[in-house]
């Protein structure tokens, strides 16, 4: 069914040449330009026309890749599912809106027909030409609308079922969308959380091999303070003479003492 929906869609937008081309880009992954043309059985410009075409209304994705080989890039295309059925449904709501009022206008005005030629006027027309045809001459009759209204208001219906239909289509591709995202939720919290394992390891090992320096480092402190005391050798005071040595050796150089002058002359 989506493909159907797809087909109504290109064939709006290009026409019917590009309607093959509903199955081929109606997939997960983006399909290559060349593999494209090739299918349709069509060149590679006629192919690119129809995607740009597509392109403009948004309705299509495309990614660049380099061929290592031959250093030229080529296009992969794929439809954007959700974005087709969003311009699907404003687009039957636009006919929708259009057929209604046309409606409206037959049953509020009055239609007069040439019956010979066939040939429709509203009132203010037929007025003017005096009711009477200018090619035939035929005096104009008035026009049921009921077949016509009753024709319009079964394409009203038609374009209700397939807005139901799109609806439908659209909430199964929301959903799986939605489920997407979730998946995608889930993968990215589980990185950052790994993420923040990896880091709080790194800190952990980082304080780990901090630690261990400094504990290094200390060991490395207190063998050497060891080494120092070992080989420092105990320095001797000197022993303190006793007084009475010194005294005996300040009483021996005493100077001997001096006769005074008076005396000799005695």
């Amino acid at each position: 069914m989506l493909n159907k929906l797809l087909d109504e869609i290109v064939v709006s937008v290009v026409g019917k040449s590009a309607e093959g081309i509903v199955v081929l880009l109606n997939t997960p992954k983006y399909v290559n330009e060349f593999i494209i043309a090739k299918k349709l059985g069509i060149t590679i410009n006629q192919t690119r026309n129809i995607l740009y075409k597509i392109s403009d209304f948004g309705l299509v994705s495309s990614v660049r890749k380099k061929d290592k080989k031959k250093g030229w890039y080529t296009y992969y295309w794929k439809f954007e599912i959700l974005k087709c059925l969003e311009f699907l449904r404003d687009f039957l709501l636009k006919s929708k809106l259009e057929v209604q009022e046309k409606i409206d206008i037959r049953n509020s005005k009055v239609f007069y027909i040439c019956e010979p030629c066939g040939v429709e006027y509203d009132e203010d027309d037929a007025l003017l030409m005096n009711f009477t045809c200018d090619e035939c001459g035929e005096i104009f009759t008035v026009k049921d609308n009921l077949k016509l209204v009753k024709d319009m208001e079964k394409n009203i219906s038609k374009i209700n079922e397939k807005l139901k239909i799109v609806q439908e289509e659209l909430e199964k591709e929301q959903s799986k969308l939605d489920k997407k995202k979730v998946i995608e939720l889930k993968k990215e919290e589980k990185e950052k959380e790994k993420k923040k394992e990896e880091a709080k390891k790194k800190r952990e090992t980082k304080r780990k091999e901090r630690k261990e320096e400094k504990d290094a480092q200390k060991k490395s402190k207190d063998k050497k303070k060891i080494k120092k005391v070992v080989l420092k050798k105990p320095v001797k005071k000197p022993k303190k003479k006793s007084n009475k040595k010194i005294e005996k050796k300040i009483t021996k150089k005493k100077a001997p003492k001096k006769v005074s002058s008076k005396k000799k002359k005695k």
